[in-house]
C-alpha cells in the first residue's frame, strides 16, 4: 500500500534502462590474443550487465521511497483517562486529632498515595469551607499536590473556610470536571462535618446533576460518627460510596479500594497505516554498496 501510488509510474524509467543494457549490442570490444581460443565473453557480459544494471535498481527503489510505502501496524491498547477532583474540608473541626497528626494531615497523605495507585490519569485539587478554592487544576503531573500541605492546612485560620458548606463546593467542583470532555468524571470528598445546604433534598438534586453530567462521587467521612444520612445519599447515588475510617490505616484502605473499584478501562485501538521503510532502505543500501564495489573493477572500458 502506497501514500502515493502515482509515483509508482515513474519504474518505466528504471525498466527501460534495463531494457537498454540487456539489448544493447554496442560497448563490445575485441582483444586478440595470439593462439587463444576464441570465446563466447557471455560470462563477462552477463557481470558487466549486472553492474550496469545497478542504477537501475537504486532508482526503482527511489522511486519506491518517494511513493511512500505504508503497512498497517498492530492495533495499540489505550489507557481511558479519568478526571479525578479532591475536595477537601479544610474548616476548623480538620485540626482535630486522627493517628499522629490531625485530619487535614492524614487525609492529604493518603491522597498523596493514591496518586500513586492511579498514574495515567488526571487530578484536581479544591479545599473548601464556607467557600471553596480551586488549588491545583486537573492535571497528569501530581507534583503539585506534594507542596500543598502546608499552604492550607486549617491551623492557619484562613479566612471564609471555618465553616463547612459541602453542597456549594460539590456544585464548584462539578463544573470543573464538566469542562473535561475527554474520560472518565470522578469525585472524591473527604470532610468530617455535616453542612446545612444538602438538608431539605437538596442531596437528591445534586446527586441528580452530577449522575447527569457522568460524575461518580466517592465520601471519605474523617470522623467518630457515621456519615450522615444526607451524604450517603449524595454518593450512592452517583454510582459511588461513603466510608468511615477509624484510623489512618483504615483510610489509606479506603483510598485503595476505591482505586479497586474505579480500575482504568482498556481501550482497543484501531489498526493504523505507518509508514514502512525500512526494507526498502535496507535494499537500497545493499544495492548501493555493491555497485561502490562494482566500480572498482567491474565495470565495461572500452581500451
Amino acid at each position: 500500500m502506497f501514500a502515493r501510488p502515482w509515483m509508482l509510474l515513474f519504474l518505466v524509467l528504471p525498466l527501460l534502462h534495463l531494457c537498454w543494457v540487456w539489448q544493447r549490442r554496442s560497448g563490445r570490444t575485441v582483444l586478440p590474443f595470439d593462439g587463444g581460443l576464441r570465446g563466447s565473453g557471455w560470462f563477462v557480459r552477463g557481470l558487466l550487465g549486472i553492474g550496469e544494471s545497478l542504477p537501475a535498481l537504486l532508482l526503482a527503489v527511489a522511486v519506491i521511497l518517494l511513493a511512500l510505502p505504508q503497512e498497517l501496524a498492530a492495533p495499540k491498547e489505550k489507557r481511558s483517562l479519568t478526571n479525578i477532583q479532591f475536595l477537601v474540608d479544610i474548616s476548623g473541626s480538620m485540626e482535630a486529632k486522627f493517628g499522629k497528626g490531625n485530619r487535614y494531615d492524614a487525609s492529604m497523605e493518603a491522597i498523596n498515595q493514591f496518586l500513586d495507585y492511579r498514574k495515567g490519569d488526571s487530578f484536581g485539587l479544591t479545599f473548601f469551607g464556607n467557600n471553596y478554592l480551586h488549588w491545583v487544576p486537573l492535571t497528569s503531573d501530581p507534583s503539585a499536590f506534594r507542596c500543598a500541605l502546608p499552604f492550607m492546612s486549617p491551623t492557619n485560620n484562613i479566612p471564609g473556610f471555618g465553616g463547612t458548606e459541602i453542597g456549594k463546593a460539590v456544585l464548584g467542583t462539578r463544573e470543573i470536571l464538566t469542562s473535561r470532555a475527554e474520560g472518565d468524571r470522578m469525585l472524591i470528598l473527604v470532610t468530617d462535618g455535616w453542612s446545612s445546604d444538602l438538608s431539605g433534598g437538596a442531596e437528591i438534586e445534586i446527586a441528580k446533576r452530577l449522575k447527569r453530567d457522568g460524575i461518580t462521587l466517592f465520601a471519605v467521612n474523617i470522623q467518630e460518627e457515621e456519615a450522615r444520612a444526607e451524604i450517603v445519599n449524595l454518593a450512592r447515588m452517583t454510582g459511588g460510596e461513603v466510608f468511615n475510617p477509624e484510623d489512618t490505616k483504615r483510610l489509606a484502605e479506603v483510598f485503595q479500594r476505591i482505586d479497586q473499584m474505579t480500575k482504568a478501562k482498556i481501550e482497543q485501538g484501531v489498526a493504523e497505516l505507518v509508514d514502512w521503510f525500512l526494507p526498502f532502505a535496507i535494499a537500497g543500501l545493499s544495492v548501493l554498496g555493491l555497485y561502490l564495489l562494482v566500480q572498482f573493477g567491474l565495470r565495461y572500458t572500452p581500451w
